[in-house]
């Protein structure tokens, strides 16, 4: 009785297009030459995957059912010894495994008579060729995709906001894809606005429509790619770094590096997370008067409907009506409001000196420019040292990775002072125009826009004794107004202060309230203010 073997016919989808292997073909010569050789065959295996591992499905099986046949089959047959393997070491260890079953595998085109030592010299060739094959296929790969990505080509599956493109030319790129592309805009602004933590960003994300997980909404804020950036690893001599893409941001790198800075725990300090309640929208914001912890919020159901309390927890007994809390909060914000026929004057001071305290920009720049050029400067000269042999090839990685860093540090804040341009004069007005309706946009904006009032507003946490409201500081730019609604209040006969000499004394006065006295008394407050408080996006937005 002749032999008995089973065919084993391997191809891969890459393989087949490159090489013009098919399964019909390799099994038509294994066929043929075991008619010639008058070999019984069993079985034929038929496989689809790659020779990189023995982790394949197919030959899983065959092996499984060799195990339960042991002794029984003589021989597995294949075309090539790449068909078997493309790693030597595993096909040592599959090829021991297989002669302890009994059967012998045999290339019928690459023929070897294992029995004879020096043909494993043969065979150790037979097996390292196309593991070579792969290491090269996949290290001009890696090069190829370095390349692109050094150029400014985003690789592989298009990010959230993204849609991959196919150019006329053939050329690949990542292009915005609405409605994804608005929702992404609006998460950074909200992340960098630091009113609500990511957790919240991400819940209130997924209402306008983005269906990633949580985890893939952090690895998206971190993403430069939204920003216009394509990032290059660090290889070998090469430090890893960011270059300009060819494809549209979605966001401004000024934007991106502020939501940096907020995940990074620099930027504002989130508040708690809440539950969305309408009726409580100071829940958060507010400490308890008797044991200085956080209230918490819930509502209860009375006879007829239900209440809203600010409470506390843990053992502590305090509990307010919201209703009660929320009235007077919202007469506190009045006394904030300021008045329509100065509106000009507000925008005026805040413009005159914003520009001048901003005509140093153009200093600043210069010296960023100017340090930058003396790092790139000894990075130079350091690369010469080093052709010249006088550095040691580590100390020049070293300095390298320090002036690299230097220099990614200063390039960064140039960004933030060029992005630093807006109309400030229009940014000025619609603030104004929001404060016009401050106690309004609590009472009828909707919780989302009152917590993001509220926080601008006042930095620290609330204290309400039952009558009115404590806090250790209050935004700068609301004592001002607070100030100078307090001096053009009218006199008795009906006129108020000159609204030009008013301007002076504020100036004069460098934006400080002239007293304590001048502020509520419930208030104790810094006296300290800025321009840049003002102009900050965030603070009145």
């Amino acid at each position: 009785m002749g032999k008995i073997a089973d065919l084993y016919v391997r191809v891969s989808t890459d393989e087949q297009a490159d090489k013009g292997y098919s399964q019909r073909d390799q099994e038509e010569r294994l066929r043929k030459y075991c008619e010639i050789n008058h070999i019984h065959i069993r079985e034929v295996i038929y496989e689809d995957h790659s020779a990189k591992t023995f982790n394949r499905p197919e030959w899983k099986r065959l092996l499984l059912s060799l195990k339960k046949h042991r002794n029984k089959i003589d021989l597995v047959l294949f075309i090539k010894w790449d068909r078997f393997s493309r790693n030597a070491g595993d096909a040592y260890q599959m090829i021991s495994t297989l002669r302890k079953l009994g059967v012998e595998p045999q290339a019928v085109e690459q023929p070897l008579d294992l029995s004879i030592p020096e043909n494993k010299m043969m065979l150790a060739f037979y097996l390292a060729a196309p593991e070579v094959e792969n290491d090269r296929r996949s290290l001009n790969t890696f090069f190829g995709m370095r390349r692109a990505r050094k150029e400014g080509r985003y690789m592989g599956m298009a990010p959230v906001g993204y849609a991959n493109k196919i150019r006329e030319n053939g050329t690949k790129y990542i292009a915005p894809k609405e409605p994804e592309a608005s929702v992404v805009r609006w998460a950074f602004e909200e992340v960098a606005r630091g009113v609500f933590n990511t957790a919240q960003v991400w819940q209130m994300a997924q209402e306008k429509g983005f269906k990633k997980c949580r985890s893939r909404f952090w690895t998206m804020l971190r993403n430069p790619v939204y920003c216009g950036k394509v990032f290059v690893p660090k290889y070998q001599e090469e430090e890893s770094r960011l270059v300009e893409g060819q494809h549209e941001g979605l966001v401004s790198e000024e934007l991106f590096y502020q939501v940096q800075e907020v995940l990074d725990g620099r930027g504002r300090t989130y508040r708690p997370k809440v539950q969305v309640i309408d009726e409580l929208p100071l829940r958060g914001f507010m400490l308890c008067p008797q044991c200085g912890k956080l209230l918490t919020g819930s509502k209860s159901k009375g006879r007829s409907r239900y209440y809203a309390y600010y409470h506390c927890t843990n053992g502590c007994s305090h509990r307010v009506r919201a209703e009660r809390v929320n009235q007077v909060f919202e007469s506190t914000l009045s006394a904030y409001l300021p008045h329509q026929e100065i509106k000009k004057l507000y925008t005026s001071l805040i413009v005159e000196a914003y520009n001048e305290q901003t005509q140093s920009i153009g200093e600043k720049k210069r010296q960023i420019l100017k340090q930058i050029k003396d790092y790139e400067g000894r990075l130079s000269y350091a690369r010469d040292l080093l052709a010249t042999r006088q550095i040691d090839p580590l100390d020049y990685r070293d300095m390298k990775s320090d002036y690299g860093e230097e220099i990614s540090q200063l390039e960064k804040k140039l960004t933030r002072i060029n992005n630093d341009t807006e109309d400030v004069e229009g940014l000025l007005n619609e603030g104004i125009d929001k404060l016009l309706k401050l106690n309004i946009c609590f009472k009828r904006g909707g919780w989302e826009d009152s917590r993001g009032l509220i926080g601008s507003i006042y930095p620290e946490n609330l204290t309400f004794d039952g009558f009115s409201f404590r806090t250790t500081r209050i935004n700068e730019v609301v004592q001002l107004i607070y100030h100078i609604n307090k001096e053009i209040t009218p006199i008795k006969n009906g006129t108020k202060k000159n609204i030009s000499l008013l301007f002076r004394q504020v100036r004069s006065r460098g934006f400080e309230p002239p007293h304590l006295a001048a502020l509520p008394p419930e208030d104790s407050v810094s006296t300290n203010f800025t321009t840049s408080a003002f102009l900050n996006k965030n603070s009145l937005s």
